[in-house]
Parts: structure tokens; sequence; C-alpha cells
């Protein structure tokens, strides 16, 4: 398999197109294998990083996807490792390089943070996405007007060109809900979100309406949880998990903070989110109520 072969990456039952998630996937692809070649050969990460000249560290890094590829890097392990055949070692130094091309936003590298990289990327891979909001509409769910009174909260010190970039970049990430197939999105939005009228009342009766129209998506479900629904699984606060297709690669827990944002990562933090999303859907209304829901906030607004 060469570059352009590699460049739609295979795994079980579907495919990750790394032009439009950019390096994001293809580095998690080839950092599962190297991890999968190493712990077969039975070598350790610290003498794993002998061979490369580094450290235990930086091997961690790069089977997690965390980290670019150097080739010259990754013959060395493969070497070590034990892989001879020439067709394997092309296609995973074909990952290597597609890891190392430049991602989809580096059009909006400006205003796009280091931290939100390895998000961005999983989110344009993302079969699945489910995710918890508290006092916000999901981005994926934004309109324009909407996206762009939340950017200038919280953005207090940009300008109008940049508050427009940032719109622009928050518009063309909702294009996976639009293409063939869609991405599923499962989305629980706390009534405080749908109380706040982000950007006046206009706005928001425009975005009201924007989730009522939502609603009628196949790719996308929608519930609300009320107020009266009291305490609940997720009250740490906004979460976000990643599905990516073929159900092998792990799936991703994202959670945003004001600055940065963490990437829980061990399959025990990943099960317990994912623990916490499962009985929230189950605390919240269904999916079937949210319509007439949204058209009651909406008259009340």
């Amino acid at each position: 398999m060469g570059t352009e072969e590699a460049a739609s990456v295979t795994t079980g039952s579907g495919a990750l197109d790394a032009r439009s998630a950019g390096p994001m996937v293809p580095r998690l692809v080839l950092g599962a294998r190297l991890r999968r070649l190493r712990e077969e050969r039975g070598i350790g990460r610290a003498d794993a990083g002998d061979v490369i000249r580094s450290s235990s560290s930086k091997i961690s890094r790069m089977e997690a996807g965390r980290h670019g590829f150097k080739l010259r890097d990754v013959a060395d392990l493969l070497t070590v490792y034990g892989v001879t055949e020439e067709a394997e070692r092309a296609t995973l130094l074909a990952l290597a390089e597609q890891a190392n091309t430049p991602p989809w936003w580096r059009y909006y590298s400006d205003v796009v943070p280091t931290w939100m990289q390895t998000y961005l990327g999983a989110e344009q891979a993302a079969s699945l996405v489910r995710c918890y909001q508290v006092q916000r509409v999901p981005g994926l769910l934004q309109t324009p007007d909407y996206a762009r009174a939340s950017l200038r909260v919280a953005h207090p010190d940009a300008g109008p060109a940049e508050i427009e970039r940032r719109v622009a970049l928050r518009m063309t990430r909702r294009r996976i809900l639009y293409r063939q197939p869609p991405t599923r999105l499962w989305a629980v939005l706390d009534e405080a979100a749908l109380r706040r009228p982000v950007g006046g009342i206009r706005v928001m009766r425009a975005q009201l309406r924007q989730l009522i129209e939502v609603c009628r998506l196949p790719q996308v479900t929608l519930q609300i949880l009320p107020f009266s629904s009291g305490g609940h699984a997720a009250e740490g606060g906004p979460v976000t998990i990643l599905r990516l297709p073929g159900g092998q690669l792990p799936d991703i827990v994202y959670l945003e903070k004001l600055t940065t944002a963490l990437y829980p990562d061990r399959p025990a933090d990943i099960e317990r989110h994912w623990d916490a999303m499962n009985r929230l859907v189950v605390e919240a209304e269904s999916p079937d109520e949210t319509p007439t829901i949204l058209h009651r906030v909406l008259q009340e607004t």
C-alpha cells in the first residue's frame, strides 16, 4: 500500500479519511500498530526509546497518537520489532508520512489552540459524537449568530476579524453532520442552556428554532435534561465522547476547560465517562419530547 492508497485507512468495518481528519487519525492507527508490535516482541518502552535515541515517554506519546513520527524512527522501530515484509513496512511508513501532513484546520491555525487539535481531528473522523452541555448549545448545532455571541464572551479581547474566523471554523466543523455517511450526534442539553439568552432574545429564538429543525435529522438525537431532574450523572461538567469507525481505535474522551482540555485515556476512565453518559440519557427526557420542550421554551422566551 503506497501513500495514496494509505490515505484511506481501513480499520475493520470503517474507513478513516486521513485527508479530512488531518494527521491525528493516522497517528492513532500507526501508534496502535507500533504498540502491538512492541508488546508482541516483549520489548519495553525504555528499550524502544533507546532504539530511536529517545525516551520511554516519547514512545508512550507516539503509541497514543500524541506525537508526530520521523520516518527514520519508524523504520528503526519496525526493524527491531521484526517487521521485514516490504508491503507492511511500506504501509506503515506511508502512515508515518500522513501523520506529519498539515491538517485541514491549518488555515485556522491562528485561532486553534494546540490542546484542541487532537479533538478537531477526531471529530472530523468520528462515526459517533456523544456529548453533554450545560451552559451552551453544542458547537455542532449552533447558528452563526449564536456562535458569534458565545465566542465574544469566551474571547473578550478578540477583534471582529478574529471572531469571524472563529465563527467560520465552528461552521466548517458542522459539515460532518451532512456528509455521506454523516456523523451521528447524540447530545444531551441541560435546560439551563435553553434558558440562557446568549446574544439576546432574537439570537436565542433563532437558535431554538434551529434546534427544532435539527431534531428532524435522522443522524441527530437531542435530549433535554430539565431542572426538575435534580442531581444527575454528569454534574462534573460538559463531556464529549468520540467514537472512531472500525472498532479498533479507543474512544476519545474530551473535557474542555477554560484555557485547556483534558483527554482521559485510561480504559477505566473512558468506561467511567461512558457510564455517566449512558445514565444521563436515561435521566433526561425522551428524544421524542425534545421538539415539544423546545417549542415551549421558544414561546416563553
